[in-house]
């Protein structure tokens, strides 16, 4: 009876949970952690979102038909479509009529009908070979001396555009993510400091049994570890169900412009783990900064 009563007194750990302090740092931790994660996230997605329109848009061309005086500008297009498909490096040429091109500007100028006089120019979507592409000029020299006038669009200006977009977010988003670490470094500080006060006459009774620091501050950063490590995983994964909700409406919207979409590839499932992981390295070495601090000043 006594060999069992000893055994679980060697058991029983030195700092025992504390639930009263350990619940509002669970708290706060886990929403920086969910916040860190859709940072994160949206880093991810606008990297992707980037590289997707930056392929799409070195992939394509595209060519205005004018539309002329007394001149067939649907007839004018298929012509140029036509022409254009025999160019070296040209995969693939889509002419469009004038309900495609009404129907393209109409978020602008809205549903209703056009007028028939007004002249809307026509499309023609060129598919290039992004890695051999058609020479500089080719299709303006090709149709040189055709009766009606082209303009081209080799999409450059809306591709810079789209990469500073892109990086603007990737870099906020990182930035964001930075600046929660630094939050969650100093909360789990500031509690580590506050337990070690909590719990001194432990740390006190294991310096007067010789215990070294570093065996003290191992025990709060070990507690601290966990505490992170379960505060991460509730973050990371309230993070990704945000995420994936916020995709699937996206998705139900049909490209709605006031619903933002989130398109996440597989790597992207690495980082709720990594999000918890790092979660409960970063307490561990706040708590073991923090302590070990307090040791030094107490009993230096």
């Amino acid at each position: 009876m006594s060999q069992d009563k000893s055994k679980a007194q060697r058991v029983a750990p030195l700092l025992p949970p504390d639930s009263g302090r350990d619940r509002p740092l669970f708290a706060v931790a886990a929403i920086l952690v969910f916040l860190a994660c859709l940072s994160a996230f949206g880093a991810a997605g606008a990297w992707r979102a980037a590289d997707g329109w930056t392929d799409q848009l070195t992939a394509e061309i595209t060519v205005q038909i004018l539309p002329g005086e007394d001149r067939d500008a649907d007839a004018d297009a298929v012509a140029a479509a036509e022409a254009i498909a025999r160019l070296p490096g040209v995969t693939g040429v889509i002419a469009m009529d004038r309900a495609e091109a009404e129907r393209l500007v109409s978020p602008w100028l809205g549903s209703a009908d056009l007028p028939e006089d007004l002249p809307v120019p026509r499309l023609v979507a060129v598919q290039i070979n992004a890695d051999n592409p058609p020479a500089n000029g080719a299709i303006e020299a090709l149709l040189a001396d055709e009766p009606y006038e082209i303009l081209v669009d080799d999409h450059q200006r809306w591709e810079d555009a789209v990469q500073r977009a892109a990086n603007a977010v990737r870099y906020f988003a990182l930035g964001l993510v930075l600046l929660l670490t630094v939050a969650a470094a100093a909360v789990v500080a500031f509690a580590a400091r506050a337990s070690l006060a909590a719990h001194w006459d432990v740390a006190e009774a294991l310096h007067l049994v010789g215990a070294p620091d570093r065996y003290v501050t191992g025990l709060f950063q070990e507690r601290f570890f966990f505490l992170g490590l379960k505060s991460g995983l509730t973050g990371s994964i309230a993070a990704a169900l945000a995420a994936l909700g916020l995709a699937q409406a996206g998705a139900a919207s049909g490209g709605l412009f006031f619903v933002p979409t989130l398109e996440l590839g597989w790597s992207a499932l690495m980082i709720p783990p990594l999000a918890a992981l790092i979660a409960a390295l970063i307490a561990a070495v706040a708590a073991r900064t923090a302590v070990s601090s307090d040791l030094k000043a107490r009993w230096s």
